[in-house]
């Protein structure tokens, strides 16, 4: 057992009062068992230790590595599940597309789970706890052990479901009552739904500082599962636009679902969402802003500010300077080269595409909702410049828009897409960020991704990027690097979730809290349940929609389509880890991404003007054009089954 299983974190998770008392208890591999099997604060202890293991995907969480890595890994450490989508990209682009290193199979941990349950039930029957508590740390299990099962069922479809610790089904000379056959994927998506009404049954509505404000209350059950019967609906109605073969298909390890089983998801997603959204007390952060401005602001301090009325569930860190493994380096991995003023050696790694910037809508608000691309050019012929970098690609003679400044395309843009995203020209933390990727000199000779410099009719020198040190541009610049990519290569940089103005010194400084749950994700789960199947109020389901545009300062209403549905849940939720499975569950990875590039935006100087001027290029992203594009194979919806020569499993297609 690890030596020091609690930390000044996690007595603030569960609501020890003698947090310090506590740390100085000696290691738990010398504490006697009955101290943490037999008293509240002993299993309170245990409990913290298994809200460790859910797997949920935040600032701590690398795909091509696992949960919980706190310890930095180079570039592999810069990596985040919005990266493996058309969302954004590394800046070095070396990440791929898809599941790369998905894999999680955490039985040791579902034995954790089952042993605390059992340890729970021998307190309750010596009357070492109080049957409250005991229902209450039993339904925390419940909803530990069921987000432990959606992170494997979204991965692998059914899987062995084990739900007691196993000791007593060993027999000397006989272990095969401990080799559990995999489930059905429909089992699985059943079993998860139970183990959250198990949650549901005895969480508290509310969790108090007292408690541990990060504790599961009810309503996180709730939300985990609109999340699980969303996910599990879609696989059942969209499983013919990827059909699989092989044994785990005839035996429905995989698929086997019918139109009643997506109809019964979607109804459960249904009522789970509504109590949230009708019971829960919680409310949208600042619904009703004045202006686009004062939208933007609420916005971005929605996630900065883990104690408002739209957060349900989420994850605290501490200072990983001070508490070993704690902290994480969002901000570190993430800030931009002319704001680095806590020396990070990398950083500027997250890249939004120009396919999520071209999502947001513009505030002309006539009632359809529909997105509005960055001009680029006056003839409204949006196209892709291909091969960018090399001699001639880029023609000139074409009608490209000149804009006066590097901001002036993003204006009166959706108050999301400011608030999450830094653009060309924008200002933050007081500094103008310059994302310049070419210069056109006078003459109409041009040079992108380099650093040239040339006279302006005006008599001043202009740079490539913008800017002459290295210190004083932010985009382009080490162009195919890997360790030392620490430039935009899209034209774009994050900004949710970013400390605007502080930057840790050291790494594992950031302590900003996570947001695993939040009242919009359940206002999008409601809507694309009640369109996707019929059931529900869709007059509601339209409110829910246009209540979070409104927010974002819309003034007009769009009406319930799927499209309008799914535009939404993109602009409000980028970045937050559910495009990933959104594309996933819905089967539409391996259309997205055939051969696919996913684009960016390269601004350039042009001298060509008596006062220079500014076009902006459309432009494939540089590794997945030099990798013929990137592809999602069928087959990856479902990882592989690992140690299936030992464990006997039927392997996944």
């Amino acid at each position: 057992m690890k030596k020091h299983i609690i930390t000044g974190l996690l007595c603030a998770m569960i609501g020890l009062s003698a947090c310090n008392d506590f740390l100085e208890l000696k290691p738990l591999d010398k504490v006697s068992g009955d101290q943490l099997t037999q008293t509240p604060g002993g299993l309170k202890a245990l409990l913290a230790n298994i809200y460790t293991l859910i797997p949920m995907e935040d600032f701590s969480y690398r795909p091509n590595e696992g949960f919980n890595l706190h310890n930095y890994n180079g570039v592999n450490g810069t990596t985040n599940i919005a990266m493996y989508t058309d969302e954004a990209t590394r800046s070095d682009g070396d990440q791929g597309i898809g599941p790369e290193g998905f894999t999680y199979w955490p039985y040791g941990d579902i034995r954790q789970v089952n042993l605390f349950l059992d340890n729970i039930a021998i307190a309750k029957n010596s009357n070492s706890i109080t049957v409250d508590e005991a229902e209450r740390l039993t339904s925390e299990a419940h909803f530990i052990r069921a987000y432990i099962y959606f992170g494997l069922a979204k991965r692998f479809g059914g899987v062995p479901l084990i739900d007691h610790a196993q000791d007593g089904d060993y027999t000397p000379g006989d272990a095969s009552k401990l080799f559990i056959p995999r489930s059905t994927e429909l089992d699985t998506w059943k079993f998860v739904l139970n183990e959250c009404d198990q949650a549901i049954a005895h969480l508290p509505e509310t969790v108090t500082k007292d408690d541990g404000i990060f504790r599961a209350s009810k309503w996180a059950a709730y939300g985990l599962k609109s999340r699980v019967a969303l996910f599990a609906a879609s696989v059942a109605k969209y499983w013919n636009n990827a059909p699989l073969t092989g044994d785990a298909v005839t035996q429905k390890l995989v698929g086997g679902m019918s139109v009643s089983d997506a109809d019964f998801f979607y109804q459960e997603c249904i009522s789970a969402s509504e109590a949230i959204i009708t019971l829960s007390g919680k409310s949208l952060y600042k619904p009703n802003p004045t202006s686009p401005e004062e939208a933007v602001n609420n916005y971005r301090q929605l996630f900065l500010n883990f104690s408002n009325d739209e957060v349900i569930f989420g994850k605290a860190y501490l200072d990983g300077t001070i508490y070993s493994n704690q902290g994480h380096n969002y901000d570190r991995n993430y800030i931009l080269a002319q704001v680095n003023t806590g020396g990070s050696i990398r950083f500027g790694r997250f890249n939004p595409t120009l396919n999520m910037v071209d999502l947001y809508e513009n505030y002309t608000d006539d009632g359809t909702g529909m997105s509005a691309k960055i001009v680029t050019r006056t003839d409204g012929n949006e196209v892709i410049v291909s091969g960018i970098n090399t001699p001639n690609a880029l023609n000139l003679s074409v009608p490209y828009k000149k804009y006066n400044d590097l901001y002036e395309p993003f204006k009166d843009k959706d108050a999301r897409l400011l608030a999450s995203i830094i653009v060309p020209g924008t200002n933050y933390a007081g500094t103008k960020i310059i994302l310049q990727g070419g210069i056109v000199k006078q003459d109409g000779n041009y040079a992108v991704y380099a650093n040239d410099q040339a006279q302006g009719k005006d008599g001043k020198i202009y740079f490539g990027y913008g800017a002459e040190g290295a210190t004083q541009y932010s985009g382009f610049a080490a162009l195919g690097g890997s360790e030392d990519s620490n430039y935009s290569t899209t034209g774009f940089s994050i900004r949710k979730y970013m400390q605007e103005g502080t930057v840790p010194s050291a790494d594992m400084g950031s302590t900003t809290s996570y947001i695993d749950m939040r009242l919009a994700e359940f206002y999008l789960n409601y809507a694309e349940a009640v369109v996707e199947s019929g059931k529900g109020d869709v007059t509601i389901a339209a409110r829910y929609i246009n209540d979070l545009r409104h927010r974002a300062a819309h003034t007009d209403n769009i009406p319930l389509t799927l499209d309008n549905v799914l535009k939404e849940r993109r602009v409000e939720m980028a970045f937050e880890g559910h495009r990933y499975w959104d594309l996933v569950r819905r089967r539409e990875f391996h259309k997205l991404f055939n051969a696919t590039s996913r684009t960016v935006l390269v601004p350039m100087v042009d001298l060509r003007e008596s006062t220079p001027k500014y076009i902006f290029v459309r432009a494939y992203f540089h590794k997945d054009e030099q990798n013929n594009g990137r592809t999602f194979q069928p087959g990856s919806y479902y990882t592989d089954i690992p140690g299936i020569a030992t464990n006997g499993l039927v392997p996944n297609p």
